[in-house]
């Protein structure tokens, strides 16, 4: 608890203003952010907090991707695509016509975003935080303050983009955000993934589906007698990632909030002993297959699905989910189930989070408008995946790694367009000559109402 202030001793940092673009966060909205301003020309840097990019499907371990495809055709397209395609080759034991729920070896996929970022020109920084954000009175974002080994520095660029999925840097700028439940502020519940090694291949693909949409799966007996204490409940996605390996997103930590560094240290604590209750109750419920298992990794993130939506020029909401809406602004399509977890009484119950929304049809999708990435009141600043401008139902749809990823490409690309043309205002971004871009590099973005009518896209 902070209960007094201390007042910092005045100092001068050394500054670097080398970069047109500064990205921060190192995920996979940040990732395809950095290469597509990377690409336009500009002199891009990402600056990562960990050890590695990718963020939830490397240090995170979602041992699957969500859907790429609407049922019909791949949605997620261009430098999206082009991580998915890349990973998907090598990985022999995964179909190659395979879209939805495919596996991620975390490892290998490392490997494709450091290729990715690096392979487009972009400059990396590891091991680095944000420790503060500088602005002036017009809304400018005027210098970043990080900590690294390095010590306190200041950086300086044209334009930022905020891929932090928290949204921190918007919100230590001052823009407005929401968090969480209106009425309660509740957030939804946390998931430390882990992966199980020396497993039996043939048992685990031949023994009973372990999701709880198979009422015949052995997770409700378990839960159901109270012999596992450490499993709160039924949840429990899993994937072969890899020979021998299951990876497993499995469980909910309730009241965890990824903007309190305390939350997620006693998160990760609790996180690692569930994912050794996990193994014991595989090993015993199932032990051809978990018996000799071991508990091989746990993730260094945990799986935030919910803090800070920045309020942006337009707030996405689940009725344009509902509408299948289309903008004329639009940056990428999104077909994504709204996917809210919910409170532990509701998950427990199997009630269900109370927010469910009928799925969508083959081919169904909505648009994502180019104003939810655009900050109110701040003139410098973009932001790109979980934090986007959003409700919180329709949240429960936009988090997930594919749309963050096309949504991070259109991000780098207007943060480049912005500072070529527009003197770093990411407001005044000519969307139609990004949306162009954007289509130029393979994105998937069906013509417009007003396109129809000029007649120019087919």
């Amino acid at each position: 608890m902070i209960n007094d202030t201390y007042t910092l001793n005045s100092k001068t940092l050394p500054l670097n203003s080398s970069f047109d673009v500064i990205v921060v966060g190192g995920g996979p909205a940040g990732c395809t952010a950095a290469a597509a301003a990377a690409r336009e020309g500009a002199r891009t840097l990402l600056v990562e907090a960990t050890g590695s990019l990718g963020g939830m499907g490397t240090s995170g371990l979602v041992p699957a991707w969500c859907p790429f495809s609407d049922k019909e055709k791949m949605v997620y397209r261009g430098l999206a695509a082009r991580v998915f395609d890349t990973l998907k080759a090598q990985m022999p034991h995964v179909q190659k016509e395979a879209m939805d729920w495919v596996p991620i070896d975390p490892e290998k996929l490392k490997v494709v975003f450091d290729g990715l970022v690096a392979g487009a020109g972009a400059n990396i920084l590891f091991q680095t935080m944000l420790a503060g954000v500088e602005r002036d009175e017009e809304g400018n974002i005027t210098a970043l303050l990080l900590l690294n080994k390095a010590g306190l520095q200041a950086f300086r660029a044209a334009v930022y983009v905020d891929c932090t999925g928290d949204g921190d840097v918007a919100a230590w700028a001052g823009a407005e955000y929401a968090k969480g439940d209106e009425e309660t502020g509740e957030l939804q519940p946390a998931t430390h993934c882990f992966i199980l090694g020396n497993v039996d291949d043939y048992a685990y693909l031949n023994g009973p589906l372990l999701h709880a949409e198979n009422p015949h799966s052995p997770i409700h007996e378990a839960v159901a007698s109270g012999s596992y204490p450490g499993i709160p409940d039924t949840h429990i996605c899993n994937n072969m990632i890899a020979p021998r390996a299951v990876g497993f997103n499995a469980g909910h930590l309730w009241g965890v909030d990824n903007t309190d560094p305390f939350s997620v240290s006693e998160a990760l604590v609790q996180g690692r002993r569930m994912a050794a209750a996990y193994r014991n109750m595989l090993a015993a419920v199932q032990p051809a297959a978990f018996g000799n298992s071991v508990v091989m990794s746990t993730g260094t993130l945990i799986g935030t699905r919910e803090s800070r939506r920045i309020t942006g020029d337009y707030i996405l909401t689940a009725e344009d989910y509902m509408a299948r809406r289309s903008f004329d602004d639009e940056i990428c399509r999104n077909s994504y189930f709204i996917d809210v977890h919910g409170t532990q009484k509701e998950q427990q119950s199997g009630e269900g989070s109370g927010l469910s929304i009928t799925l969508y049809g083959p081919g169904e999708s909505h648009g994502i408008p180019y104003r939810c990435l655009t900050p109110r009141g701040l003139r410098n600043v973009l932001v790109a995946g979980r934090c986007i401008s959003s409700d919180r139902r329709v949240l429960g749809s936009v988090r997930v790694m594919p749309v963050c990823l096309a949504m991070g490409e259109a991000a780098g690309l207007a943060a480049a367009l912005a500072v070529k043309h527009n003197g770093g205002d990411v407001h005044a971004v000519d969307v139609g000559r990004l949306r162009k871009r954007l289509r130029e590099e393979g994105g998937y973005l069906p013509p417009t109402d007003a396109e129809k009518t000029e007649g120019g896209m087919q």
